[in-house]
């Protein structure tokens, strides 16, 4: 076998095999302060602190502008640390922010940004006690948060009285005419973009809690924002309705699969995929990326020059992330009904092609990636579930000042003036990542790394899905933790993993999304007080709806007494 490399940021952790035998010890806390749940012996308070304020980059707005901004009730937009959109409170944060957001300075500005730990955080409340799961897909409200920061800027835009107490609270007192006028074009420029990328946000349909359309947002915010000609940036036609919604994932063992994203699209599995999703992720979350034809360069485009993206942190992030280790679940389990269910696991289902729910989520050796583990195989199949997501993958769009560009000798076939969105996040984050070399921390004996690390995400980015897909694959995680993680199927259309043993067209056909947790059916509570929205899903009749609750039918047939074996399984890895 040959020898893995070293590694040292890759996304997710060590894994089960690092945690075996540690016993479950939890920290009782105050009533204000969430239980925190034993998640490895490499995850302690210092790591969950730091991967709570690590910036990676992103610049969603000024942090002056953000404090000074108010709800329509006067209250001011920060109030209770956003609270009321489901971000968590970080008691260690500099700035008074809650988990997740963090501070940059860019051209002696401090602007807030969101880190990974915003989405991927979550708190969850069982009797009167909230329990935190760090790594876990969050209970956020992201599009409300959007729609209502576009709101309050365009406020502070139409109305002269709250303008003119927005720059006092802004400067500090009272602002000279110029003052007023340059802070005025400053926020008209900053909603401009802002503003278009919002009304992609599917009002009549939300994302609601705990979802979002992640792919959308990045296409959105590269090819719509970043990559038409100056000042403005903009190509207006390339920004398209945010509508296909998933579920955020966890990211425990994110790092070991070698693939990613709910479409299994990423090659994943050592530090420069690792970069390489990153840096597409926090140009989706507002990082300040505008390219230029640039003939200096040997790519002959600068990837660096106007990239906040903080390579650094995102390295430092990985090293973090690899640290969480899966939840261990904080209640009584039934020792004997947990072997019935490792069997159960292991049972081929006659009703679907004779497969377990091992053939699909266990631990099976992946594709070599150059790491001192080796990968786990992701499995992608399709399974029947809504095929929403990969049809946008097929996205079609303008490529504006990156027409004709490419990676020399990773690249060979320069973007066309249309082209497909997904080639042009790869080129965007291949050529950020190869002109950042340096700051990589990387040797010059590794350039073959890089070379062959970025071969596969190129490759997969010329492969353009048919426009009229018959299949639809989603990946097929490992199952460590998946107790945390409902709602489940990608798009979050199923409430409760006793749910998702039940035959598809018995399934709950909406349901309420919050923090109340149900150790019984382990899953979300039938009852939810956070927040007031309802998930309608569609049925296998519809199942492109991106709310279709079809498919996974495994074990779904398996009798009542399997079932409850397996479910307390599942509760126990």
């Amino acid at each position: 076998m040959k020898k893995y490399e070293s590694m040292h940021c890759l996304k997710g952790l060590l894994g089960v095999l690092l945690t075996l035998g540690c016993c479950a010890t939890f920290l009782q806390t105050t009533a204000q302060t969430p239980t925190t749940l034993n998640q490895g012996n490499k995850w302690n308070n210092k790591i969950r602190d730091e991967f709570y304020s690590q910036d990676q980059g992103s610049r969603l707005i000024p942090l002056k502008w953000i404090k000074a901004l108010k709800q329509p009730s006067g209250e001011p937009f920060m109030a209770a640390n956003l609270d009321r959109y489901g971000y968590l409170p970080n008691p260690a944060s500099k700035d008074g922010l809650p988990v997740g957001l963090t501070t940059n300075i860019g051209s002696n500005t401090t602007y807030l940004g969101m880190t990974c730990a915003a989405c991927h955080t979550r708190q969850i409340d069982v009797s009167g006690t909230s329990y935190r799961i760090d790594g876990g897909p969050a209970i956020i409200e992201l599009q409300s948060f959007q729609t209502d920061l576009d709101t309050a800027v365009n406020t502070v835009l139409t109305d002269a009285a709250a303008f003119d107490q927005f720059a006092t609270d802004v400067f500090g007192g009272t602002p000279t005419p110029s003052d007023k006028q340059k802070l005025r074009d400053d926020l008209t420029a900053w909603f401009v973009p802002f503003h278009a990328i919002t009304l992609s946000l599917p009002a009549d349909a939300p994302w609601g809690p705990a979802r979002a359309d992640a792919i959308s947002l990045i296409f959105n915010r590269l090819t719509g924002l970043d990559i038409g000609p100056p000042p403005t940036y903009m190509i207006q036609d390339n920004i398209k309705k945010a509508d296909v919604p998933v579920r955020y994932p966890f990211l425990w063992n994110a790092w070991r699969q070698d693939f990613i994203q709910w479409p299994g699209f990423a090659p994943n599995g050592n530090k420069l995929f690792g970069l390489s999703r990153n840096t597409g992720e926090v140009i989706g979350v507002f990082a300040l990326f505008h390219p230029f034809k640039d003939p200096s360069t040997p790519l002959k485009v600068n990837y660096s020059r106007n990239n906040s993206a903080n390579f650094a942190g995102l390295n430092k992030l990985e090293d973090l992330i690899m640290k969480i280790g899966p939840p261990k679940w904080p209640w009584a389990l039934d020792k004997a009904l947990v072997a019935k269910g490792a069997q159960v696991y292991k049972q081929k289902d006659p009703a679907n092609g004779n497969q377990s729910c091992e053939s699909c989520h266990g631990i099976k050796l992946g594709k070599f990636r150059f790491t001192l583990l080796p990968s786990w195989a992701t499995r992608i199949d399709d399974v029947g579930t809504d095929s929403r997501e990969v049809n946008l993958m097929d996205s079609q769009v303008q490529t504006g000042v990156l027409e004709g560009a490419s990676i020399l000798g990773i690249v060979g076939t320069p973007l066309k003036r249309v082209d497909s969105a997904r080639s042009v996040l790869v080129l965007s984050v291949a050529g950020s990542i190869l002109q950042n070399y340096l700051t990589l921390g990387l040797k010059k004996s590794e350039a073959p790394l890089l070379r062959e690390t970025l071969q596969p995400t190129v490759n997969a980015s010329t492969t353009s899905a048919p426009a009229a897909a018959t299949k639809f694959p989603y990946e097929s995680r490992v199952m460590e933790g998946i107790w945390a993680a409902a709602p489940y199927l990608h798009n979050g259309s199923v409430p409760t993993l006793t749910e998702l043993l039940t035959p598809d067209h018995q399934r709950v056909a909406q349901f309420m999304i919050g923090p109340a947790y149900d150790i019984n059916t382990a899953g979300l509570a039938v009852q939810q007080t956070k927040f007031n929205y309802t998930l309608k899903t569609t049925d296998c009749s519809d199942r492109n709806s991106g709310n279709s609750r079809c498919g996974h039918n495994y074990g779904t047939t398996f009798s009542a007494a399997d079932k409850k074996a397996l479910l307390e399984y599942l509760k126990s890895l």
